[in-house]
């Protein structure tokens, strides 16, 4: 991403990225506040709308969103959990409540509690 945003401020003349140019760089790179491009929104979508919030397997989820299932392991889902958008469980992918209230949906769906036994 930020490969992509030196080479917005380089073709439109700047030297020195400044938080301006950054933000018109994401801006234009349909980049939101919370560091979301258009795939994220669509795998945690997907993940919401055709699945419930999940639990989704990753060859499901891959298949949905018509991307390499090691590309979503490895470019998207490290940032959407470390981000709190997205948890794994050992059933599959689920979208988090961060998830449902950044896209302003309601979280209907009940937590299932962790089992210690």
């Amino acid at each position: 991403m930020l490969r992509r945003v030196r080479d917005f401020a380089e073709v439109d003349g700047h030297s020195v990225i400044t938080a301006k140019v950054a933000d018109n760089a994401l801006e234009m790179l349909a980049v939101d506040k919370e560091g979301l491009d258009d795939m994220d929104r669509r795998i945690l979508l997907t993940i919401i709308d055709k699945f419930g919030g999940g639990p989704i397997g990753i060859e499901t989820l891959a298949t949905a969103v018509s991307e390499e299932k090691s590309t979503l392991e490895d470019v998207y889902e490290p940032f959407l959990i470390q981000s709190g958008f997205l948890t794994r469980t050992p059933r599959g992918r689920m979208a988090t409540v961060l998830t449902y209230e950044h896209f302003g949906r309601p979280f209907n769906r009940k937590e299932e509690a962790p089992t210690l036994f």
